[in-house]
């Protein structure tokens, strides 16, 4: 039967970021479904004050949809819809970024309704929470660590990130345009950024990889290798994690030349590599 590609967003994004290789796929004839994780896409929570002119301060203490949102409802809302496509075929489930922490989960919790699951540069908590990999040496070098700024409201008092992506500091525009589309015009970035939410839960989770239930799914792996924000040495180290977790399933481990959202906005190559795990 001809699987369902369900695809899983990252931080501060929603479904609609995945439309461009949703399109390209299609043309190659396969089913997709982008899901919106909770309070993402058209739940997201804009505020008048987060539009122009800004205002700054009433934007760092509204309250955020986010506050309380935990990881265990956002693999929630990732199983459910795994359950439901899985009604009609085989399921391929693919996630970038911060998309890959609930991809785990669901690999946790349904291992046997999910064929396939695709990293792409995404968090694979094997040995460590995120917490942890990010102090880690091979997150030393991501280029998040230089946009700070982006954070607007202090997150323990707003239960919630608030990133103002309307941001019009050159300096802060520059460092970010480095972190996730070094590779891309000035348009590209601009339009990019306008896709992003202003708010992401905090609650990233501690769920690892269990050999015995995610562990019995084939896998694959597409490292960004221009990534900035995911540093390769990040990425191999997921891999490797991964493979001595799970000696007897190895994963697939394929390479894109691309930044951490390049591939979203010219997906022509990622299609391939994905249309070719059917």
């Amino acid at each position: 039967m001809t699987p369902t590609y369900v695809f899983v967003h990252g931080s501060s994004s929603n479904s609609f970021t995945w439309n461009p290789l949703q399109r390209e796929l299609a043309l190659l004839g396969h089913r997709t479904l982008a899901v919106d994780l909770p309070g993402h896409g058209f739940d997201a929570g804009f505020h008048a004050a987060y539009q122009a002119p800004q205002d700054l301060g009433a934007l760092a203490t509204a309250p955020s949809n986010q506050a309380g949102v935990t990881a265990a409802e956002v693999v929630d809302v990732v199983v459910d819809a795994v359950r439901k496509v899985a009604e009609h075929g085989p399921v391929i489930l693919v996630g970038h970024s911060r998309g890959g922490i609930p991809l785990t989960g669901a690999g946790n919790a349904v291992p046997d309704l999910i064929d396939r699951l695709v990293y792409i540069s995404a968090w694979c908590c094997v040995d460590a929470t995120v917490g942890e990999y990010m102090q880690g040496p091979e997150n030393a070098s991501s280029a998040l660590n230089d946009v700070g700024g982006v954070v607007l409201a202090d997150p323990a008092a707003l239960g919630a990130l608030r990133m103002n992506w309307r941001t019009a500091d050159p300096t802060l525009l520059a460092a970010l345009k480095t972190a996730i589309l070094d590779d891309g015009t000035d348009q590209e970035f601009f339009a990019y950024l306008n896709t992003l939410e202003p708010d992401e839960s905090l609650d990233a989770g501690t769920e690892r990889a269990d050999a015995a239930t995610w562990g019995r799914i084939p896998r694959t792996y597409i490292r960004l290798t221009g990534d900035r924000s995911m540093p390769l040495a990040l990425q191999d180290r997921f891999i490797k994690e991964a493979d001595a977790l799970t000696p007897d399933n190895p994963t697939d481990v394929r390479s894109l030349d691309s930044s951490h959202v390049r591939f979203l906005m010219h997906p022509r190559e990622a299609a391939t590599i994905l249309a070719g795990l059917a």
